[in-house]
């Protein structure tokens, strides 16, 4: 595993720690470019690994791109990003509070609020600009919530699940009165805390869920990343004498409508070396 050194000196004990835990035999301090590049490719006495996962800043990022197919990587992720649907039984002020504690992620961290209560939408907007005068990483939240801070009001359930699902944000947060139909009925997302008691930096710093995940509407095609993920498929054939008789002449045939008559002649050939086969 990889972890970048803490300000230039060492590695971060607690993730030192949980590297450990977990099973890593070869730790490196390391974090950036330099380490996609050193596992990708070998160097700095690391060997070249065959998939690399986890997250990082925009760098990283792009690097994983571009080494993609030299090695397999979990996902491309962009800046962070946290819905939170809201009828007016939820708290505006844990409603601000949520998204602005995904804002101070970057300036281009996107925090969308829908909701279908005016009322909420709007007093969401006064506690957030309240809470940006004291907040320690306003420096950051406040660009991202003036550039890419979204609330909509919407008629109804319905809507304002079209309209998450067509985000298809990385986290969503319910607070609604109603939790259980949208948790039936959502589709699009990475990672979905359910009622007021979940949050977003749960699931970043603990709770269990991997907080891998895709962004930039990826979660209309797939997830995040899971102990899947390092798993691969494989598949074998094994065919008897008459099974591979009998199937070579519409295999062969289909060969033949693609145009590839080299495939088609090993179906062929095999039609006849078995003629006569019973098993």
């Amino acid at each position: 595993g990889c972890a970048p050194p803490r300000d230039g000196k060492e590695m971060y004990a607690p993730t030192l720690y949980a590297l450990h835990k977990a099973g890593a035999d070869e730790i490196y301090a390391l974090g950036g470019i330099q380490a996609m590049a050193s596992m990708a490719y070998g160097c700095v006495g690391m060997r070249g690994v065959d998939l690399i996962t986890g997250p990082g800043n925009a760098y990283v990022a792009e690097a994983k791109r571009q080494l993609y197919g030299t090695v397999g990587i979990d996902l491309l992720a962009g800046p962070t990003e946290i819905m939170i649907i809201a009828d007016d039984t939820a708290d505006p002020e844990l409603v601000a509070t949520d998204l602005l504690g995904q804002a101070e992620h970057g300036p281009d961290s996107p925090a969308w609020l829908i909701t279908t209560s005016k009322r909420i939408g709007e007093q969401t907007l006064a506690h957030v600009e309240a809470q940006l005068k004291t907040l320690p990483t306003k420096e950051v939240a406040a660009p991202a919530w003036r550039d890419y801070g979204e609330i909509a009001v919407v008629a109804d359930i319905d809507e304002a699940i079209r309209l998450s699902d067509e985000y298809a944000p990385e986290h969503l947060e319910l607070m609604t009165a109603h939790d259980d139909e949208y948790l039936a009925r959502l589709t699009n997302y990475g990672s979905l805390f359910v009622g007021e008691e979940a949050t977003v930096a749960y699931g970043d710093k603990g709770i269990g869920t991997n907080h891998t995940l895709p962004t930039n509407g990826a979660s209309r095609y797939t997830g995040g990343l899971w102990v899947g993920k390092f798993i691969k498929t494989v598949t074998y054939q094994r065919l008897k004498p008459a099974a591979s008789r009998a199937i070579a002449p519409v295999l062969a045939r289909q060969c033949e409508v693609e145009g590839m008559l080299a495939h088609g002649i090993t179906c062929d050939v095999r039609f006849a070396r078995y003629e006569g086969a019973n098993d």
